[in-house]
C-alpha cells in the first residue's frame, strides 16, 4: 500500500483526527509529504466525510504533538552534549555552535513561526528550539499560528480543487525542490570552505 493509500484509509477511518495523526508523524518523519496530506484532507471535507474546520483544527493539533516531540529531544540532548558531538566532528567546530545559538537567540521567534511554512525546515527548527530552551509557552503559540497558517492555506486549497486536489502538491513540489537546492548547495560551501580553510591551517603550522 502506497503512502497516499494509507493515509486515505486513516482518514476514512477516523476522520480528521486521522488527519492530525498523519501531520503529527510528517512533522516527526520529514520525508512523508504534508503537501499532499493537507490538500488530500481539504478534499475529504470536500466529499462530507470530515468537517473542514475539524480537519484545519486536527491537523494543527498534529503538527504541534510532532513539534514538541521534537522539541524535547532537543532539550534532552542540550547544549553541552550537543557541543561535544560537534567538537569530535571533523567538519564541525564548537564555535559553530556557539554562532548557531546566538543567531537563534536573535532570529528565534520568526524562525519558529515562518519554519512552519518551510518543507522539511519546519520539523528541523523544533530540535535547536529545544537545545536553546526556548520557553515552550512561546514554542507552543508561535508553532500553532504557523502551522495554522500552513494548514488552512493547504486544506482550502484541496477542498475548492476537489478531486484536482493532488495539483496543489506538483506546485509545490517545485518550490520543496528549489528550497531543497539552495539548502543542499549551502552545505556543499560549508564543507568545501571547512576543508579549505583547515588546509590553510595545516599549511601554517
Amino acid at each position: 500500500m502506497d503512502i497516499v493509500s494509507w493515509v486515505t484509509d486513516l482518514m476514512e477511518t477516523l476522520g480528521a483526527p486521522g488527519a492530525g495523526l498523519a501531520i503529527a508523524l510528517e512533522n516527526l518523519f520529514p520525508p512523508l509529504p504534508s503537501e499532499l496530506f493537507l490538500p488530500l484532507a481539504g478534499f475529504t471535507a470536500s466529499q462530507g466525510r470530515m468537517g473542514l474546520v475539524a480537519a484545519i483544527l486536527w491537523t494543527t493539533a498534529g503538527s504541534v504533538v510532532g513539534a514538541l516531540l521534537l522539541y524535547y529531544l532537543g532539550a534532552a540532548l542540550g547544549r553541552d552534549r550537543i557541543r561535544r558531538i560537534a567538537g569530535r566532528m571533523p567538519l564541525m567546530k564548537v564555535s559553530d555552535v556557539d554562532r548557531s545559538e546566538q543567531w537563534f537567540n536573535r532570529h528565534g521567534k520568526a524562525t519558529v513561526f515562518f519554519g512552519r511554512m518551510v518543507p522539511v525546515f519546519r520539523s528541523l527548527i523544533s530540535i535547536p528550539a529545544g537545545v536553546e530552551r526556548m520557553p515552550i509557552l512561546q514554542f507552543t503559540l508561535l508553532t500553532a499560528a504557523g502551522s495554522l497558517i500552513w494548514n488552512t492555506a493547504l486544506i482550502l486549497a484541496g477542498y475548492l480543487l476537489g478531486a484536482n486536489y493532488h495539483l496543489v502538491d506538483q506546485y509545490l513540489g517545485v518550490v520543496s525542490k528549489v528550497v531543497l537546492g539552495l539548502v543542499v548547495i549551502a552545505v556543499v560551501w560549508f564543507v568545501v570552505s571547512r576543508v579549505l580553510q583547515q588546509k590553510k591551517d595545516h599549511a601554517r603550522k
